[in-house]
């Protein structure tokens, strides 16, 4: 069912889930179009502005000429920030997190490029054909030892990890399945830096897998893998910890797997559902997820940040656990409680710190917030809405006393005081 209002605290709640950072202007125009057409925006490809354009191919064209991950990182980056279509982008985050990959093995800009663009061609697209282009996808068959899997030694980590982390999860399939599975993708290669069928390497024999016997080649092993009842509501989980709760109910995971099923694995359609439910816009959902260091660190930066020293940056997400392009394993990166220990906690404040009162990060640009003088407006922008009574009213306090003929001092002043609060970690 449709939330009976939206406005600016419904819009804000879908704005910072969807991208990365909320302007407030974006908030304005997300509450005049409505919630049917601001979902049909971001759900849809819009036209890039020439000066994105023209940023975007110089940033990609000097990362594969150095050969060099950080240029490839400041790429991505500047992609999330200032794209026209940051869903989609969020998607592609999503996507890398999912198959996680890392340049640490991998050592190829150009494969990680092409990976990177491939999550994105398939953001909201058909997770079948993504996921069997994954399979052949270079950067993943140096990651998961795709030449290593051979006729006579076949090598279990694709295979296992197709249905560990890609499809299933544990406990919905058994090491015969992984073993099956493995001799069905030996001889999926790389040559001349492409996806290689090595005939004489693939094992032809019959194999049986969830119970099925046949001459099964990787792709129909993947077929079976989505033909599984536990794949839908494993996706359902994946999509809910990425924008709805860090831990989904079993009444979401079965709604969300059943919508997946319903709309045959295509993504912008279940999207477009969960973002236009009520539930979704419910007190529970609301600032009910730890913020990552990227929502954290771009989240000051899209309203704020001008003149942005990128490199800065990379070492900044770096430091606080999200390493673009270098996710510390397999299983990407946990996400929820992980984000905050005390150490990284001291990092976050440490950022905002420098980024607020020096020019070493960005020059801060503190029109977009001077406006919010008044205490609801500020916690609207910030917090997502009214906190409880004990930080509204120091909040109150820090208002009148910050009161200054210099306004964008005082502006500063109240951005140091709102994001060391433990709510502004929350999204």
């Amino acid at each position: 069912m449709k939330p009976s209002t939206f406005g600016p605290a419904e819009a804000f709640h879908l704005l910072k889930r969807v991208q990365f950072g909320v302007h407030p202007a974006e908030v304005d125009l997300a509450v005049r179009e409505g919630l049917d057409n601001t979902l049909e925006r971001l759900l849809s490809q819009q036209p890039e502005s020439a000066e994105f354009q023209s940023t975007d191919q110089a940033l990609r064209t000097t990362a594969l000429a150095t050969g060099n991950i950080q240029d490839l990182k400041i790429w991505w980056l500047v992609r999330m920030l200032t794209s026209a279509n940051p869903l989609r982008e969020k998607l592609a985050l999503g996507w890398h997190n999912h198959f996680a990959t890392s340049h640490a093995k991998v050592q190829s800009v150009p494969f990680m490029l092409a990976q990177n663009e491939l999550f994105r061609t398939h953001a909201w697209g058909e997770f079948p054909a993504l996921l069997h282009a994954v399979a052949r996808d270079p950067a993943m068959l140096i990651w998961l030892d795709g030449n290593a899997n051979r006729k006579r030694h076949p090598n279990e980590n694709f295979a296992r990890e197709v249905m560990e982390l890609f499809t299933l999860g544990i406990g919905h399939y058994s090491e015969h399945d992984i073993q099956e599975a493995a001799r069905a993708f030996s001889g999926w290669h790389l040559r001349d830096k492409a996806f290689w069928f090595n005939a004489t390497q693939h094992d032809a024999t019959p194999k049986t897998i969830f119970g099925h016997t046949g001459n099964y080649i990787g792709s129909e092993v993947l077929d079976l893998c989505l033909a599984q009842p536990a794949c839908a509501q494993f996706l359902a989980g994946r999509l809910l910890r990425t924008f709805v709760t860090d831990r989904p109910t079993q009444s979401q995971l079965a709604t969300t797997s059943q919508l997946i099923t319903q709309h045959r694995y295509h993504i912008a359609p279940v999207l477009r559902t969960i973002f236009r439910d009520e539930e979704f816009f419910a007190a529970p959902q609301r600032q009910a997820m730890i913020k990552s260091p990227l929502d954290y660190v771009l989240g000051l930066l899209r309203p704020l940040g001008e003149q942005i020293h990128w490199r800065r940056v990379t070492t900044v997400l770096a430091n606080l656990g999200q390493d673009l392009f270098e996710p510390p394993s397999v299983k990407g990166w946990e996400g929820g409680r992980h984000w905050i220990q005390s150490t990284s906690l001291i990092l976050r404040w440490n950022f905002a710190t420098e980024f607020l009162t020096s020019q070493q990060i960005a020059k801060v640009n503190t029109e977009a917030f001077s406006s919010l003088s008044e205490v609801a407006d500020a916690e609207l922008w910030c917090l997502g809405g009214t906190p409880e009574p004990q930080v509204h009213a120091a909040l109150q306090q820090e208002w009148q006393n910050t009161t200054s003929a210099d306004s964008s001092h005082a502006t500063i002043q109240r951005l140091q005081f709102l994001v060391a609060l433990p709510e502004y970690q929350l999204m």
